[in-house]
């Protein structure tokens, strides 16, 4: 096993509930490319910034936490065209935190203003440290 990596996700609330039922995650609308970085033992914490992908209402808040599975990365069948790539995790029950109180202590969002750029990149690395701060405010249910 590799060292320890901690990832951001930034993940619709509907489409995250349906991983955390189904303890998986995508990335990239379903493609294998950044999914593959993950290893086993990893960490991510979800953003989510709205209810819905296009038109939901906005949410802006941490929502969940998981940890990688040593399963490999595997590709299902949604539809006959939509085939997405997903990875397993283990998810921990927490509270949702909103993330403008966060917004000042981490390192990873270099523009404080604009903020929310950050989490077009969806599934990214972050330091341990901002990592700590996020799963610090997800209490556990």
């Amino acid at each position: 096993m590799s060292e320890q990596r901690f990832w951001v996700n930034t993940i619709s609330l509907d489409h995250l509930r349906i991983g955390i039922a189904g303890g998986f995650t995508q990335a990239d609308h379903g493609a294998p490319t950044r999914l593959r970085t993950l290893g086993e033992g990893d960490e991510v914490v979800f953003y989510s910034p709205r209810t819905a992908l296009r038109a939901g209402d906005p949410v802006q808040q941490f929502t969940a936490w998981g940890r990688v599975t040593a399963d490999p990365i595997y590709q299902v069948t949604v539809s006959e065209t939509a085939k997405p790539w997903r990875r397993n995790l283990v998810f921990q029950q927490v509270q949702p935190a909103d993330i403008r109180p966060l917004i000042p202590q981490l390192s990873f969002i270099h523009n404080k203003e604009n903020w929310g750029f950050t989490f077009r990149r969806g599934l990214f690395p972050i330091p341990r440290e901002d990592f700590e701060v996020i799963r610090d405010s997800l209490r556990p249910t």
